[in-house]
Parts: structure tokens; sequence; C-alpha cells
């Protein structure tokens, strides 16, 4: 495998087109024209407000949906909204200016936040603000009675730029290739705490100051070690730039871990074919496959047919919840333990088994959708044409009924979809002895 421009073409499958980017542009254009009209006098596309969060960063990757902007209210109308009630009064009028261009129906105030929906899934949420003279602001919070915080994403977005320059642009592709990362596993992190840690790291060393694409494999794996050795009991972090704090909403070590020995696993690889595998089970099906995989199979088994489907295509990814599933192992009708057992003790899995596989944690809200995808690997699998991985709605129990019918490597993934968004996923391999 040639790392350097496998990595390359990586970034670029990840890369967010022009097409959505000309798209991005333009609503948060319409957005600004229409706050400036309703606060202000003029029809600017661009004055008085600021792309924020990882898209201002640029740090953000394809099939990005929730996006993040600010509003700079004028000074003069402080004294209209600094008393009670004057936090829900200003999101209320946000909401009342907006209005005037997107349905309101699709425009929701939150608690800090007006929230602008679109019919592709994706979203714009506004942050009137007040600006203050060190280029923080302001912004309203309605909990409890009301007050006023403080942001501060120019110096994140000063901070993620400079370290850009000064490393070589490698803290953004480390920014991006973390999301895929955290997308295709399931990951529960924010993006500023993603680009928090990634700053961090390439701060801890200076190897990787001067390298580029033919590296990126030791970065990734080194960067996947970084997080899980961070402290156990940390849940806060100073952000980038601004050292504001951003929350550890779900422990990330352990999935780091996982990440760290796959990464470990292709790059000590001699097969190419192994180093695509283990690389696409961190990074997911944007890192290129390998490119003899369909020749090779077609070798094994000539009526070869590969069916697996993948949730990116089919919806965007944005995770904001934490998802875990286990499996239950019975025979005969008797349970005998859960997969996630066996595999800790290294049990062997043998054929002729029944599997439950299950929901055993989840805290997204209601309502939404289950949908599960079973996918076979190895040569068994080919021989039988047997590759599977279509991605399938559940039932309504909230579970995924299968048998271990041959050996192989068999690999099962759940999805929550919330607003056509995937916002929590997990998957179990399942290891099958002779």
């Amino acid at each position: 495998m040639n790392v350097s421009l496998t990595f390359q073409e990586f970034l670029g499958n990840i890369k967010i087109s022009d097409e959505k980017a000309s798209t991005i542009s333009n609503r948060y254009g319409r957005i600004t024209k229409a706050l400036n009209k309703y606060f202000r006098t003029t029809e600017s596309t661009i004055a008085n407000s600021l792309q924020v969060g990882s898209y201002g960063r640029y740090s953000g990757i394809k099939g990005i949906s929730d996006l993040d902007m600010l509003y700079v209210i004028p000074a003069s109308k402080w004294d209209n909204y600094n008393q009670k009630g004057g936090q829900l009064k200003l999101l209320q009028d946000t909401k009342t200016a907006i209005s005037n261009t997107y349905s309101a129906s699709d425009i929701k105030v939150d608690r800090c936040v007006v929230t602008v929906k679109f019919s592709d899934g994706t979203h714009i949420d506004v942050q009137p603000t007040f600006e203050m003279e060190d280029q923080d602001y302001k912004y309203p919070d309605t909990y409890g009675d009301g007050s006023w915080k403080i942001t501060k994403p120019r110096k994140e977005m000063d901070a993620m730029l400079e370290a850009s320059d000064n490393i070589n642009k490698n803290l953004r592709r480390l920014c991006k290739m973390a999301r895929s990362w955290k997308n295709k596993n399931g990951v529960c992190m924010g993006g500023l705490l993603i680009d928090t840690l990634a700053y961090n790291f390439l701060n801890s060393t200076t190897y990787f100051d001067t390298k580029s694409y033919y590296y990126y494999d030791e970065m990734s794996r080194d960067f996947f070690k970084y997080l899980y050795e961070q402290p156990k009991d940390q849940t806060i972090y100073g952000a980038l730039g601004s050292k504001q704090h951003v929350k550890v909403k779900k422990s990330f070590k352990k999935k780091a871990n996982k990440a760290y020995n796959l990464a470990n696993e292709a790059i000590g690889s001699t097969s190419d074919q192994t180093k695509h595998n283990k690389w696409r089970d961190v990074y997911g099906s944007a890192f290129p496959k390998y490119e003899n995989e369909e020749n090779e199979a077609k070798a094994i088994n000539l009526h070869y047919e590969n069916t697996e489907e993948f949730i990116d295509d089919l919806h965007f990814v944005e995770i904001k919840y934490n998802l875990e599933i286990d499996c239950e192992v019975k025979q005969n009708g008797y349970r005998e333990g859960l997969l996630r057992e066996y595999l800790r003790k290294r049990y062997p899995l043998i054929a002729g088994k029944s599997l439950r596989f299950f929901i055993s944690e989840i805290d997204v809200p209601h309502p939404y959708i289950v949908k599960w995808k079973v996918t076979n690997r190895g040569n068994e699998a080919i021989k039988k044409n047997c590759i599977r991985g279509q991605i399938t709605t559940d039932g309504g129990y909230e579970q995924r009924i299968e048998s271990s019918s041959f050996k192989g490597g068999h690999f099962v993934e759940c999805y929550i979809i919330k607003d056509n968004i995937v916002v929590a996923k997990d998957s179990i391999d399942v290891p099958i002895s002779g």
C-alpha cells in the first residue's frame, strides 16, 4: 500500500464538496441578510455574522449536518435585552427575523440558539450575540431566570489556523480523519473536543511538524494511543485557543484503544489487503478499498457479489448520543452467556449457536428508528457468496436474531436514526471458530 497516496485519497474522499460548500454559504448568507434587515438597515449577506463550529474551523468533513453561526446584535440594543426575560425575547426576535426568509415551521427557539432546519437533514444553529472588546461574545441562555454566557470562537479559529500553518496543515487533516473515525465507530465526542485533543496531541510532539501524508499511518496510530492514555477521570478539557471548558460526554478510551490496535495491525501487516481492511475498520468506507479485492474474490468464487451497503450513503452521520449493543449466545434454547464476555475471556465461539443481538445501553430520546447491518467476512463467506452487509430496519423489538452458521469473521452494526440523521452507532465483531 502506498501510504502517502492512499491517505491523500482518503482525505479527498471526506472533503466537503464544492457543491455542498456553496449550499452552506448560500444559507449562511440568506440568514445573515434576514437578520441584518431586521436588526439594522443593511441587506448584507456577510456583515455582522460569523461561521463557527467545525465548519468555521475548517475541520468538518463530508456529510456535515450540524452547522453553527453567530450573529452580532447592534450594541445600541443591549439595554433592550439586558433585563428580565430579555434572553428569551432576543431569541424570539431572532426567530421572527429569520421567519421572513424561511418558513416558521422549520425554525425553533432552543435554550441558547435558534435552529433552522432544512429539507436535506442539515440545520444551522444561529446564536445571537453581543460583541465584547476582546472579540469574545455574550450570548443569551434562557435556562432558569435567564443569564448571559461568554463564547470565544475567534480564539479557537485563530489557534487552529496558526497551528495548521506551523505544522504543515497536519492539524486540520488529523481533525478530519478523527471525525471519520468517530462516525465509523460511533464515538460520542463533540467536534470541539476532537479538535482540542488533536491540537494537544500535536503540541505534545515535534515529530510530525514537518511530516506529510507518508506518515499519516503513524500519526493516526500515535493519536489513538494518546487518546487511550488520557486520564480516566478527566471529564473537562480547555478548548484550543479559548481554554473554555469542553466536556467529555462519554469515555472514548476503549474505542481509541481498539483503533490503536487496528492501526498497529495495519502498519505491521505485509498484506496490502489487510492494511486497507484494517484502516477501513478504523476510518470507514471513505478509506480506499484494496484495489484487487474484487478480482481476488472472483478467483475464489466466480459468482461472488459484494452486496455490502454503507450507512453514510443513506443518511448523514452526526454522532451525538451513546449506544452499546451486545449479543446473547444460546445453544439448543439454553443461554450460554454474552458475546462481549466471550470475547473478553477469549472463549471460542463455534458454529451452531443462536445469536440474539440487542441494545444494552442507549441515551437517545424517543422517537428514533433502529437499523442493523450484518456482514460476513473472509474466504468462507466468499466461497458461499454470502457477504451480506445490507442495511435493514428493525422490526420494532430492537434486536436482531442470527446464527453462527460458518467459520470466519462476522461483523454486526446497529444505527439509531433521528430526524433522518444517524445520531448513535455501535458495532461488535463476531469471530466464529470451526
